[in-house]
């Protein structure tokens, strides 16, 4: 079995479930593509149909380089998020993170935290990798705390990466290694 062939399974947790996301979930998804906060910390500036988020969500399911898992509470599979590793890279045993909490009104709970550690550790464990990398905007603070504290170290800054509101703004590239937990 190859690194990018482990089927993405349902992953238990005492804060968040992580489960598969399916066509289901596509609904839930486009709503929360109107998230304005969301949207602003994720850089998200396309609008998007629901049909393409149809096609999208059956698309990421098949799709082998991927594991992409709804967010959910323990015991009620209403999705709140996503949570993401891919461009899996078996050879160099890499991937790349993200993460978008499907409203403002789910920050500051815990649930994007114990997200992270959740697919980190299922990425590091489950899939084999050694790094798992990502961006996020310089003006996240609050991302940039909660990765610091999981253990991903700052490696650069794409300058001027994202046109936003009226100005540009840095993208931060952070990095875990298995090594590193």
């Amino acid at each position: 079995m190859t690194i990018e062939s482990i089927p993405t399974p349902v992953l238990p947790g005492p804060v968040v479930d992580l489960r598969p996301i399916t066509v289901d979930d596509a609904l839930a998804m486009f709503v929360s593509l109107s998230d304005e906060e969301s949207n602003r910390l994720t850089g998200t500036q396309e609008t998007f149909t629901l049909d393409q988020v149809e096609a999208h969500c059956a698309r990421i399911a098949a799709a082998p380089d991927r594991h992409d898992f709804a967010i959910t509470r323990p015991g009620d599979p209403t999705y709140l998020g996503e949570v993401v590793l891919m461009d899996i890279d078996s050879v160099n045993r890499s991937a790349v993170f993200r993460i978008a909490l499907a409203r403002e009104s789910l920050f500051g709970q815990g649930l994007g935290t114990a997200a992270t550690q959740r697919i980190v550790d299922f990425g590091f464990d489950e899939v084999g990798l050694h790094r798992i990398e990502l961006e996020v905007y310089a003006f996240n603070e609050r991302a940039r705390h909660v990765y610091e504290a999981l253990g991903f170290q700052v490696e650069g800054v794409r300058r001027d990466a994202l046109w936003q509101g009226s100005g540009f703004h840095d993208a931060v590239v952070m990095a875990i290694l298995s090594t590193e937990r």
